[in-house]
């Protein structure tokens, strides 16, 4: 069996050593090379030719960032960042998986985590997963920048508080799903007439500033979504992590009104906010027209409750497995032989907005 070949870089030696040796246990893979700082990292990539590479974001001389981009531009190689619980961190991992990051691993207590080897398991799966996408990544760096030139800057945007509910788009993704949302949220003009549920795979803490970026390059409002506030047409609704996104009616029979309702029920299949979760409660309190997408992530999380959005007349749209990073969860959806449309990610928001 091949070996997945992983480069290092951390300028902490013992973040290098933790992380080596959580690497090298696993059959499977092997450490090739570390590196303490970007210029170590770029010069590492052209001599080692790794299958995958564990970026720290903050280092001296060339921080993780300045390295991934010039990674991406010469020798594409399938990079996980380590990165901080912190406001800074969050943002930075979001500039990182624009940038062609794969995925990012938070650090459980900061910059030196002496504590890392309790994430050992999400360490080892997610270099797994990584090393699956390596071919594909030139295709995806490819991909037009829309987002870029979209907004220039946040506009004001004035939400009708009154205006009735009758349409609603059910957005469900994981790893490489930060970037695909990019190409598919800031396409909805701000005359869509539907409210948006957004259940993205992400701990807690980053969901806030995916929300707040997409919100900067968005027609519509974009938002972290809050217990008990009324879903409404023309605004995004994101589950914050480590919470499911369900919907109550508070009378079910009159006011045809939806309201967003955290809770933290146990996990499904592991994960907290799960899609199913979600789609099962959308399918049992609303009353009108549904479209669900299905995008880019690792598992089948979502596949299980299309039944229930079909029974309800909803639409049904899966990822492409030209533009996934992973080919997990809409594959798992094609598989149900429910999906009515399969669209490559640039053409998400078009085809959600024909069938609404």
């Amino acid at each position: 069996m091949t070996k997945i070949k992983v480069l290092i870089v951390d300028d902490s030696a013992f973040m290098r050593k933790v992380i080596s040796d959580i690497i090298n246990s696993d059959a499977g893979m092997e450490v090739i090379g570390k590196a303490k700082n970007g210029s170590e990292a770029v010069l590492k990539v052209k001599e080692l030719q790794p299958d995958v590479i564990t970026m720290d974001v903050e280092m001296p001389e060339m921080d993780g960032l300045s390295a991934l981009g010039k990674i991406m531009a010469t020798n594409p190689v399938p990079i996980i960042m380590l990165s901080s619980l912190t406001k800074s961190g969050a943002e930075q991992t979001f500039k990182a998986l624009q940038l062609g990051a794969v995925d990012f691993i938070p650090k459980p207590s900061g910059q030196i985590s002496l504590d890392i080897v309790t994430i050992k398991e999400e360490i080892v799966k997610k270099i797994k997963i990584a090393a699956g996408t390596k071919k594909k990544l030139q295709n995806f760096n490819s991909m037009p920048e829309f987002v870029a030139k979209k907004v220039a800057a946040p506009v004001r945007k004035t939400i009708d508080l009154n205006k009735e509910l009758n349409k609603l788009v059910l957005i469900g993704t994981s790893t490489g799903g930060p970037k695909a949302l990019h190409q598919v949220i800031p396409r909805f003009p701000a005359s869509i007439e539907a409210g948006i549920l957004v259940v993205q795979h992400m701990p807690p803490g980053f969901t806030k500033s995916l929300a707040d970026r997409l919100d900067s390059l968005s027609e519509i409002r974009v938002k972290e979504a809050e217990q008990g506030e009324k879903v409404l047409p023309g605004c995004a609704y994101i589950a914050p992590g480590d919470f499911h996104l369900t919907v109550a009616r508070p009378k079910k029979d009159a006011a045809r009104e939806l309201f967003i309702n955290l809770d933290k029920s146990l996990p499904r299949g592991g994960l907290r906010p799960a899609v199913d979760v979600m789609l099962e409660s959308v399918a049992d309190q609303f009353w009108s027209h549904m479209v669900c997408v299905i995008m880019t992530g690792m598992g089948h999380d979502g596949a299980a409750a299309l039944g229930l959005i079909k029974a309800k007349n909803g639409r049904i749209i899966a990822e492409h497995q030209s533009s996934c990073i992973v080919y997990g969860m809409p594959k798992a959806a094609v598989e149900t032989g429910m999906v009515d449309k399969v669209v490559p990610l640039s053409d998400i928001s078009e085809e959600v907005l024909r069938m609404l």
